[in-house]
């Protein structure tokens, strides 16, 4: 299996502090050797860092663990490959334009029968994972139903949920999506997520013996929720989403739980 990482976030928020947690997943003290890769939102725009090589000691990723990207959304993948070879073009996150924005796809789990999900429409696959082939099923979908982009975003989300519980039908889907400005998270087995708000405190990482402060690294207005497959620290609450749950964040404020 894989893990994911997710931020939203009301300011712009760098991710190195759960980033480096999550790197020592990637052929340390996880086995998710097979790529990792992360996304930045800024403004319409996005930059992504992507690597088939195991996360933990890899340049780029130690170029993203030290250089302190802000951005509100943030969407990340270590990976344990089951389904296509270990190559950059299957290596998570993938991204596709739809409704004019850029969207962001990140899925762990196992997929069984997945080539059903081969459907005729715009987006397509470029590499030969299950979880790309979701990703392109789920946006054409998403057109489907949908002459144009609803206006409500929890109607909008409600509908990705609903067809991520037709994909869970195949086997796992724990996912995270973004079309930027909103961070989606669907659960089929693990997921958990926490929110950072004032007044803020310590957290201790668990896989690395690295702890920050986050008091002296905030303003008192700052909320930022992250969003893990597992726990990343030690010392925090945080919270299960329970399998068939699907969450919606923007700015950090969890809009449906």
């Amino acid at each position: 299996m894989c893990e994911l990482l997710g931020m939203s976030a009301n300011v712009p928020t760098d991710i190195c502090f759960s980033f480096t947690g999550l790197m020592q997943r990637g052929g340390k003290t996880g086995p998710h050797r097979d790529g990792w890769g992360i996304t930045f939102y800024e403004d319409k725009g996005y930059r992504t860092f992507k690597d088939p090589q195991p996360c933990y000691g890899s340049p780029i990723a130690k170029l993203v663990q030290e250089y302190p990207i802000k951005s509100c959304t943030v969407i990340g993948h270590i990976r344990q490959a089951n389904r296509g070879q270990v190559a950059l073009q299957n290596t998570h996150p993938f991204t596709r334009e739809h409704w004019g924005s850029y969207w962001t796809f990140a899925h762990n789990g196992q997929l069984d029968n997945y080539q059903s999900l081969a459907v005729p429409g715009k987006h397509q696959p470029v590499g030969d994972t299950d979880s790309e082939l979701a990703f392109c099923w789920l946006l054409n979908q998403l057109d489907g139903q949908f002459p144009h982009r609803p206006d409500d975003p929890l109607l909008l989300f409600a509908a990705i949920a609903d067809f991520c519980t037709q994909i869970r039908e195949l086997g796992i889907i724990n996912i995270l999506l973004s079309d930027g400005n909103y961070l989606f998270a669907y659960c089929s087995t693990t997921l958990h997520w926490l929110t950072r708000r004032a007044p803020f405190g310590e957290a201790r990482l668990l896989d690395e013996d690295i702890a920050i402060d986050f008091h002296h690294q905030t303003s008192p207005d700052d909320i930022v929720t992250v969003i893990a497959t597992l726990p990343l620290t030690s010392n925090e609450q945080w919270h299960k989403i329970e399998p068939g749950q699907h969450l919606l964040f923007y700015q950090g404020v969890c809009l449906n739980a």
